[in-house]
């Protein structure tokens, strides 16, 4: 441990200190996810004062866990839902010009069994390039048995026929996430995290504050806002029953689970998409970070949990598709990292199976003037947000303002081309370098160097193991097991960033590995 003199001053203080000073916020939101994050960017852009809590860490639910597309959503296209398609598409195409640094343009391969599966998914596919119009990624086209597996070596040749190649995007969940965070405090705005809300304030009825927990020191602090937004994913219901206790649920929770395996399951440039699988869904075979992600899965659950688990029979479901399609194909033993997020669906009218259940964002305003903000998808966060402070200046009488988003260049805008993980922080990346430790790896099995996570802790808000090795960097998503054994050092170096004790450092340690052991397959 080093000596405390050389301490760097905790960045939380003064993030306190601006949350609880303020005497009223144009725009309070609640929730630190997707949507949270897009609502809070386009309050402030547009001028509005406003705060953020976040109970855990930013992007801790289901906004770290997602196949990690941006993309219009073929299988929505499939269920003829035309306009939330073409939405998507259009906010997938702003977001790689807004985003360069954590979007790219991935090609897919949907491989072809069938005599009619090309002409069919073909024409879907040629509506979906229609769709983007001029914001569309690369225009689709047929590939024969030669060309899908030269593009995709992996995939079983025995009676392949051929294959679509589309394009979608590709990008870093939680690092967009820490990207809108940091482009919020660029234009005023205020987060923080582990700072969960314990009760709403209200006044004749009305909604007009918070109260959260700080979560690190117990205490309790109020704030108060002339709008109130509720964006915290599958947990909206919590929120809302603060405003009124007979509040009747909103979501129907679904769980998708992934798995991560080697590279060398899928080489090539390209992803594979399944476009049917026997539980009616599509299953992404995707590269990210030098590994690969196969998923997802569609099973409702009754509650929501803040770390789900994969149930075996998803996992099974996972590596006996992802068999018939690749060879060779992973096995339990290849897989590095298992994780589960939960998709906030919005009860339909009469019931429906969740896959048919739309993903469409919706906004409910309670009769206390409370916003709920739930559904939707990464690649709509702008839209969601959009949508969203329209309808709270609307309500709380601000200033009505028109949106700047479309054309935002996000924190660290950079189309330099850069080594894949450090791609990510954009023009931070050259600071990060530039730090002492930059060349210090972390562990021999992840490409992670110690001067990130003092950037994290630092610059990004960072205050757990956690939220260093699941976010700031992907490490227990990409080697759960290596990510246990980096956990002691990544301890230290948060115990000394953060003026703690080795007791305090040793019981981070056992924190994070009961958590992250729920990523290994046994």
């Amino acid at each position: 441990m080093s000596d405390m003199s050389s301490v760097p001053a905790d960045p939380r203080i003064a993030v306190l200190q601006a949350t609880t000073t303020a005497s009223q916020w144009d725009i309070l939101v609640i929730g630190g996810g997707a949507s949270g994050l897009g609502t809070a960017v386009e309050a402030a852009t547009r001028g509005h004062s406003v705060l953020l809590l976040e109970a855990h860490d930013y992007a801790k639910g289901t906004s770290s866990r997602s196949t990690k597309l941006v993309h219009g959503g073929v299988r929505y296209l499939a269920q003829g839902n035309v306009s939330l398609v073409r939405e998507a598409l259009r906010e997938r195409g702003l977001l790689r010009q807004n985003a360069p640094h954590l979007v790219r343009d991935l090609g897919f391969v949907v491989p072809a069994y069938d005599w009619w599966a090309g002409p069919f998914y073909g024409i879907g596919l040629k509506l979906y390039d229609v769709l983007a119009g001029k914001l569309n990624l690369g225009t689709s086209k047929n590939l024969t048995r030669e060309a899908a597996l030269k593009r995709t070596p992996t995939l079983q040749p025995e009676g392949l026929m051929g294959g679509i190649l589309y394009f979608d995007g590709q990008f870093d969940d939680a690092r967009l996430a820490i990207t809108l965070l940091r482009t919020l405090e660029n234009h005023g705005g205020v987060a923080l995290n582990h700072a969960p809300v314990t009760g709403l304030i209200k006044e004749d009825g009305k909604v007009v504050g918070a109260r959260f927990r700080d979560a690190e020191t117990g205490q309790e602090h109020e704030v108060r806002a002339k709008a109130v937004v509720n964006a915290t994913g599958v947990w909206v219901d919590e929120i809302r029953r603060m405003d009124a206790p007979d509040a009747p649920d909103m979501l129907s929770p679904s769980q998708g689970v992934h798995i991560v395996v080697d590279r060398k399951f899928l080489p090539g440039d390209s992803a594979v998409m399944i476009p049917r699988t026997d539980d009616g869904r599509v299953l992404f075979a995707v590269p990210w970070h030098d590994h690969v992600v196969i998923g997802t899965t569609d099973t409702a659950v009754p509650s929501a949990s803040f770390e789900p688990r994969a149930l075996a029979e998803e996992v099974e479901f996972i590596l006996n598709t992802a068999a018939r399609y690749l060879s060779p194909a992973p096995t339990r033993a290849d897989v590095r990292s298992v994780y589960a997020g939960l998709r906030p669906l919005v009860k339909p009218e009469g019931g429906a199976d969740t896959k048919a259940i739309s993903r469409d964002h919706i906004i409910r305003i309670s009769e206390g003037g409370l916003i709920t903000l739930t559904g939707g998808k990464w690649t709509t966060y702008r839209r969601m947000g959009e949508d969203t402070v329209t309808r709270a200046e609307g309500l709380a009488g601000l200033p009505e303002r028109l949106t700047l988003t479309p054309k935002l260049k996000l924190h660290g805008w950079s189309d330099e081309e850069r080594p894949d993980h450090w791609k990510v922080y954009g023009t931070d990346a050259e600071r990060i370098q530039a730090m002492p430790d930059a060349g210090i790896q972390l562990h021999p099995d992840l490409p992670y160097s110690e001067a990130e996570l003092r950037w994290g802790i630092r610059m990004e808000g960072a205050r757990t193991v956690e939220d260093l090795l699941s976010r700031r960097t992907r490490a227990l998503l990409l080697n759960a097991r290596a990510s246990m054994d980096a956990a002691p050092r990544t301890a230290a170096i948060l115990a000394e960033e953060l003026g703690k004790d080795e007791a305090w450092a040793a019981a981070a340690v056992q924190e994070y590995r009961a958590v992250a052991a729920g990523y290994v397959l046994e």
